[in-house]
C-alpha cells in the first residue's frame, strides 16, 4: 500500500478515529512510510496497542476467582457504596457477568473517573446476564445500624436479580440470612471482575441519587460531596440543620 500520497494530517485523523481493534492494521499500513511524522503516529499506535494488551492481561487476572468457580452457572459479584457518608442511602449492587466476560477497564469504582464509571455502567447494564440493586434508607440505617443496613441492601440486590446465583463473590463480608454459597474476598472490588462490576453499578446508582437530592435540598453540595463529610457539607449542616436524608446517628457531632 503506497501511503506517500496521503497527507500526515489526514493520517493523524485516521489514527484518532481508529478503534482499538483496528490498531494492528493501522500499524501495518503505515510501518513502511518513511516520513518522520508518520513514524511518530505509528509509534503512538504501537503504544496504544501495548496499553490495550496490558489491559487485556489485567482483565484476565481479574477473572481468577471466576475461573476458580467456573463450575457454577451463575457467579454473582456483590459490593456496596455509601457506608461512610453523613447523608443518603447505602446502595448495594449484584452483578452476574457472562462467562469469559471481555469488558475492559472494570476495576474498583474508586479507582475510576466519574466519566469512566458512567461509560462502564452502560456497558455492564447492556452485557450483564443480570443486575440487581438494593438500598437502605438513612432512616433504616439509624434504626438498625449501618452494618445491618448494608447487609439488608445486599440481600435486596440479590433478590432483585432476574436469575438466582449459584455462588456469591462478596467484597470482604459474609452476608447473613443468605442460603447461597459465599466467598468473602478482601478488597474484592480490585480482585474480581464481578465484584468490580458490582461496585461500579452501586457507585453510579448512588451518585445519581445524590445529584437528585442536591436539587431537592440545595446548599449542602450533595452533587459534589455525595453526602460525605466534606468541609462545605459540615458547614452547611451547622448553618442549615439536618435534612430528611441525613443519618441522625452519624451527625451528632455537628449539630
Amino acid at each position: 500500500m503506497d501511503t506517500q500520497e496521503k497527507k500526515i494530517g489526514a493520517i493523524k485523523e485516521e489514527l484518532k478515529g481508529t478503534a482499538d481493534e483496528g490498531l494492528s492494521v493501522f500499524i501495518e499500513n503505515y510501518r513502511a512510510d518513511g516520513r518522520t511524522g508518520v513514524q511518530k503516529l505509528v509509534e503512538q499506535a504501537e503504544k496504544r496497542l501495548q496499553k490495550l494488551e496490558a489491559e487485556k492481561k489485567r482483565i484476565y487476572e481479574l477473572q481468577a476467582y471466576e475461573r476458580q468457580y467456573a463450575q457454577a452457572a451463575y457467579i454473582c459479584g456483590i459490593d456496596e457504596v455509601g457506608r461512610g457518608p453523613l447523608a443518603g442511602p447505602v446502595v448495594a449492587g449484584a452483578v452476574i457477568l457472562p462467562k469469559n466476560c471481555e469488558i475492559l477497564y472494570i476495576n474498583d469504582s474508586k479507582k475510576l473517573s466519574a466519566a469512566k464509571r458512567e461509560e462502564l455502567y452502560d456497558v455492564i447494564m447492556e452485557q450483564a446476564v443480570a443486575v440487581g440493586i438494593g438500598q437502605a434508607s438513612p432512616q433504616r440505617i439509624d434504626e438498625i445500624n449501618i452494618l445491618q443496613a448494608t447487609y439488608e441492601a445486599m440481600r435486596e440486590a440479590i433478590n432483585n436479580l432476574r436469575v438466582t446465583p449459584d455462588i456469591l463473590l462478596n467484597d470482604a463480608v459474609t452476608i447473613p440470612q443468605v442460603d447461597i454459597p459465599q466467598v468473602p474476598i478482601i478488597k474484592g472490588d480490585a480482585k474480581s471482575i464481578s465484584i468490580g462490576a458490582a461496585s461500579i453499578i452501586a457507585k453510579v446508582t448512588r451518585d445519581r441519587m445524590m445529584v437528585d437530592y442536591d436539587r431537592q435540598y440545595p446548599g449542602y453540595s450533595f452533587a459534589e460531596n455525595k453526602g460525605y463529610g466534606s468541609a462545605a457539607h459540615i458547614d452547611a449542616l451547622k448553618r442549615l440543620g439536618a435534612t430528611p436524608i441525613h443519618r441522625q446517628s452519624f451527625i451528632g457531632h455537628f449539630i
